[in-house]
Formats: C-alpha cells, structure tokens, sequence
C-alpha cells in the first residue's frame, strides 16, 4: 500500500521519449539505455545543486519538496491524533472503533516521513575523495563503499545524461526529467529526478565542469 501510494503521488504511467545515440559520437552511448532509469519523477523542482567547498558538491532537497513532504507526515499525524482526541471525548468507554483512521493516519504519516527522510538525503560529489554516493551515511563511516546501495567512484562516470518522462496519473499529466550518471560499464545511476528541464541543464553543466565529463542532453 505505502508503494502503492508513493508510485501515484509521482506519477504513475512513463513513456520513454525517442533518442538516437549516434548522434553523440560515442561508443559507449550505444550500449547505453535511454528509457527511465528511476519510474515516476515531480512535477516541481525538488533539488537544488550545493558548493559546499572547492572539492565537494551536493544535491539538497529545495525548500518547496521540504514543504510537499512535510505536508503528508502533518495530514498523517493530525488524523491520528484529532481522530482519537475526538473519540475519547465523545466515547468515554473507550469503544468507538478507531482502527479505520488511525491506519489512514499511519498511511500518511508513513509516506510522509518515508518521503521527507529520503528526500532530503544528501546527494554528494566528493573530489577530495573521489567518490559519489546518495545517502546519510558516507562511504569512510560505513566501513565499504559496498555498504552503500548508491555509489561510485568518481573515475567511474564517462558521461552525465539528461533524459525526459512523460508521468501520468488519473487527473494529470507533466514531464519529469532525470539526470543520470553513465558509468564506465554503461551501467546508469539516477542522481535526482524533476519537473524544472532549465534548472537540470544548468545543474548537469555545472556538473560537468566539476567532474570533467560530457552531458549528453536527449532533451535538447
């Protein structure tokens, strides 16, 4: 159920959108995937592109995906607690059933919180170090980067893709767009994935110049 809702909140139809790679002049750009490497995306704007140091960049969540996030966790714990406050004073034995909005209080709060913990994970270019990974915990306070199901080796990344979806939900329709890293292997890492195509091309630029490496644009 909690997949289920989270999967409708971003959208739940993609369409992969028509590249050819040759275009690009790279081998490895044909062995490459083009369709979602992530399913669904936002309609908004969800991270904006840090300069913590010279050597170190990072992903963080924006404000407004803050608010949206939050705003679940809220609905989902007002329920619980209005729902029972209202119960008790009601029903002083205690026997008014609460199990239906106690659970749709839990739903909520569940994706809410699901949402905002992951959501606002740091998303971490690491030069001094040489590593990317997505997470709270970094590679040297995990023990192994192997610990960590969203890392790579900086040396790793041939190129930085820019890729469109095309979501679709009962009452809506809008694109999201990924910024994925290619590796070495043609093997994709999802970095971030949003609705503001200007502010993703910007990003990927910055990016490249700070990494070194192409960005190959299927939206252009």
């Amino acid at each position: 159920m909690f997949k289920g809702l989270t999967l409708k909140l971003k959208g739940l139809r993609v369409e992969p959108v028509s590249f050819d790679p040759a275009a690009l002049g790279d081998d490895l750009a044909a062995r490459t995937e083009w369709g979602a490497a992530k399913g669904g995306g936002a309609s908004f704007r969800t991270h904006r592109l840090v300069e913590v140091d010279p050597t170190r960049t990072e992903f963080r969540a924006t404000r407004g995906a803050v608010v949206f996030y939050s705003i679940f966790l809220g609905i989902g714990l007002a329920v619980m607690v209005g729902f029972t406050v209202a119960t008790l004073a009601l029903d002083a034995s205690g026997e008014f059933p609460l199990i239906a909005p106690v659970l749709f209080g839990l739903i909520f709060t569940g994706v809410g919180g699901g949402l905002l913990y992951f959501g606002t994970a740091p998303i971490v270019f690491d030069k001094r170090r040489g590593e990317y990974w997505k997470g709270r915990v970094a590679p040297y306070e995990a023990g192994s980067h192997r610990a960590l199901k969203h890392y790579a080796d900086l040396d790793r990344i041939h190129a930085l893709q820019i890729i469109s979806e095309h979501c679709r939900s009962k009452n809506s329709s809008y694109y999201s767009y990924e910024l994925n890293l290619v590796l070495d292997d043609a093997t994709r890492m999802n970095v971030i994935d949003h609705g503001s195509l200007d502010q993703m091309r910007l990003d990927a630029e910055r990016l490249a110049v700070l990494l070194g490496k192409p960005v190959w644009d299927a939206t252009a």
